[in-house]
Order: C-alpha cells, then sequence, then structure tokens
C-alpha cells in the first residue's frame, strides 16, 4: 500500500511541473527501443540493430551447437554471471526465433534457420 501511494506522489510530482508552466511535457514518449523486423519484411541483417547483429554473428559461429543466453550475454558486452543481463540475452534471442531470424532447434539453444546462409545472415550488406 505504501508502494502505491509513494508511486501515485512520484508521478503527481512528474507531471506538476509541466503543469505549472503551462505547457505539455518536453519529455520524449518512450517507443520500443529495439525494433526487430521480421525476417521476411526485412532486407537482411543489416536492418537490424549493432546489438543483433552481434547476436546473429554469434550464432553463426555457434554453427549446429547453437548459441545459449550466458554466451549471448557475453556477446552483448554483459555480466554473465548476472541472472538479469542472462534472462535479458535470452528474451532477444527468443524475439529473434519470434521474428524468424533464429530458431530454437533444444530449449536454451538458438541456432540459424535451415537452409540459411550464415553468410548472407551475418554480413551487413550482404557483401564482403
Amino acid at each position: 500500500m505504501i508502494g502505491l501511494e509513494q508511486y501515485l506522489e512520484a508521478l503527481a510530482e512528474e507531471e506538476a511541473p509541466a503543469m505549472a508552466v503551462g505547457g505539455p511535457s518536453r519529455r520524449k514518449t518512450v517507443g520500443p527501443r529495439r525494433a526487430v523486423p521480421h525476417r521476411q519484411n526485412a532486407a537482411g541483417v543489416e536492418d537490424l540493430s549493432l546489438d543483433y547483429q552481434a547476436v546473429m554473428a554469434a550464432a553463426a559461429e555457434a554453427g549446429d551447437d547453437g548459441l545459449g543466453a550466458r554466451r549471448a550475454a557475453v556477446v552483448l558486452g554483459w555480466d554473465s554471471a548476472s541472472a538479469s543481463r542472462v534472462e535479458g540475452a535470452r528474451a532477444r534471442l527468443k524475439r529473434l526465433v519470434e521474428r524468424g531470424w533464429l530458431v530454437e532447434t533444444k530449449p536454451g539453444r538458438f541456432t540459424l534457420p535451415t537452409g540459411q546462409q550464415a553468410d548472407e545472415l551475418v554480413r551487413p550488406g550482404g557483401g564482403s
């Protein structure tokens, strides 16, 4: 109950300065930080953010063994001993699966879809 009261107070304080000035808040509207396009709607891996490109490269390097969340956290430059960071990496891997970029061959192991060339997925621009 106290947490809810504190939250409502903080929310009221946040809106108060904007109303005192007489205009809307100048804060940016929060939207999706990293949009991941569906594979069929993307020209190539270059449509992904740099973090997702790094994860795709690591998945290509892992080959048939697959990429795990702990290794993905390391690729992203995160502390792999932190459970929250590993779960964040797992969420990114799952998002890539949902969008058709990766497949989860067995629980916790993520690979490139069958028939996809690692070179065409991993090299930005599809060139050398």
